[in-house]
């Protein structure tokens, strides 16, 4: 039906995957907890894009080329978890200036100028780049998703594939971008807290790099 091979199996798999903890579930909670909903969304908007165009190398069969080149597929992991570290070491620095800055008398101009960096972080082009430089989400396109195209119909099928992955990817990030908004507002008011969790989440994210740089094709 509608191009789908075992639907119940699949269905079952994207929930799971889902709700796996990674980066770009990650940074989505990161951005919604610092700046709210508005911002939580715009860069879950970039997942989404990111998913979506790794869904349609997928269907062109570039995920497959990867998976079968070995020289290619280290340069994809070496770049994605390059942009990890890069990201890590960005929160870990912010999260340096936050643990200065609390000691400082005059919090309020220090909290300007973490706010005008902040603005500087386009959580769009962020995100986007965190989904697309992932190998496995590839790999996953390649030995998961194709699997239940069915071969009567596969437009319709990695379509409809698609659209399930997307919602459950909806639905599971906005969770976090609600439940990240609520945390916004114990961050500003104690910013020891804030500090604490943006040094987390870049420890986390070096952790990324790491398991993605270790990855195998």
């Amino acid at each position: 039906m509608f191009g789908v091979i075992d639907l119940p199996t699949y269905l079952a798999g994207v929930v799971l995957i889902v709700l796996l903890p990674g980066p770009n579930s990650l940074y989505v909670l990161s951005v919604a907890a610092r700046r709210g909903v508005r911002a939580g969304y715009t860069a879950a908007a970039g997942v989404f894009c990111g998913d979506t165009v790794l869904m349609t190398l997928s269907a062109a069969g570039v995920a497959s080329l990867l998976q079968a080149n070995a020289v290619l597929f280290a340069i994809v992991k070496y770049a994605g978890a390059g942009y990890l570290t890069w990201l890590a070491v960005g929160m870990l620095r912010t999260a340096w200036g936050m643990w200065r800055a609390r000691r400082v008398k005059a919090v309020e101009d220090g909290a300007g100028g973490a706010g005008a960096a902040v603005a500087e972080e386009r959580p769009y082009r962020r995100a986007l780049l965190v989904s697309l430089f992932n190998p496995k989400a590839i790999l996953f396109f390649v030995a998961f998703f194709v699997q239940f195209v069915s071969e009567s119909n596969p437009v319709i099928g990695f379509v409809t594939l698609g659209v399930l992955a997307q919602l459950a990817s909806v639905l599971y990030l906005s969770t976090l971008i609600f439940g990240g908004s609520r945390l916004a507002a114990a961050f500003r008011r104690r910013r020891t807290l804030s500090a604490g969790a943006t040094s987390a989440a870049g420890v986390l994210f070096l952790g990324f790099a790491v398991k993605l740089s270790l990855a195998s094709g």
